[in-house]
């Protein structure tokens, strides 16, 4: 299990000059390629791969979006679904709270990534008081017992939580007030979120300590660097793709 204290030892130093992160980003998304097509079935020997189910979390301005962007640039659309989550409608509130992420979920030979997930219950309606104490303390329990029922039907979870300080997030906020073509990305809730910051941490903590399980590890992504952060998103996404490949007596392909 996850420990307390994680996201303080995250080494937010780490990071890549633009030249080298450009050429590390356009290895890694290839590699990402001929793994996907091999999952899909559309090379090697055909066979179906596990489904592939990419979470991204992280703090407000802490570069998600551009991290999904370039991990599904290289790939064909038809082969990977994109699904964000915001906050539940009134019918969704209506069932249990993973039911609205259902249809989200890929089956064999797919794969998906969830700009925002079922973490949600745990950090923004847990902060906000969107969701009581009781429904939130429980969701920990089904949240774990969700995924290890993905991966018992073969499902390889990958868990990414991009760490960005609050001084860089202060200045991506500050950027993105100047901009005119990007102030729109700057929320009055982000500057709320930023407000409780001290809350987020703890209920990060918790979550990290109460759902990091062999079949569904947390990865914790230093995002201060937005091209190292690129680049190890892609990486952490192909080393979890060939391992589960593997764990289905799969032998991934060279890169082609």
């Amino acid at each position: 299990m996850a420990r307390a204290g994680r996201l303080r030892d995250v080494d937010l130093t780490q990071k890549l000059n633009g030249e080298e992160a450009e050429r590390q980003l356009a290895a890694a998304q290839r590699r990402l390629l001929t793994l996907r097509l091999q999952l899909a079935g559309l090379v090697g020997d055909r066979r179906l791969g596990p489904p592939l189910l990419v979470l991204l979390e992280g703090w407000d301005a802490s570069g998600k979006g551009g991290a999904i962007k370039r991990l599904v640039a290289p790939l064909d659309p038809r082969h990977v679904r994109v699904a964000q989550f915001a906050a539940p409608s009134e019918d969704e509130r209506r069932h249990h709270f993973l039911a609205r992420f259902q249809s989200a979920l890929p089956g064999w030979g797919g794969m998906a990534v969830l700009d925002r997930s079922w973490y949600g219950r745990v950090l923004v309606e847990r902060v906000r008081g969107l969701a009581s104490e009781q429904e939130w303390e429980r969701a920990y329990d089904d949240i774990a017992a969700f995924e290890r029922m993905l991966a018992g039907d073969g499902a390889v979870i990958v868990k990414l939580w991009l760490q960005i300080s609050a001084e860089e997030q202060l200045r991506r906020f500050r950027r993105r007030e100047k901009d005119p073509l990007r102030r729109w990305k700057l929320t009055d809730e982000d500057w709320l979120n930023r407000g409780q910051r001290p809350q987020y941490e703890e209920a990060v903590e918790a979550m990290l300590a109460r759902t990091d399980q062999p079949c569904a590890p947390w990865r914790l992504i230093p995002a201060e660097s937005k091209g190292f952060a690129r680049v190890a998103v892609i990486e952490t996404v192909i080393a979890a793709a060939e391992a589960g490949m593997r764990a289905h007596a799969i032998e991934p392909l060279a890169t082609l």
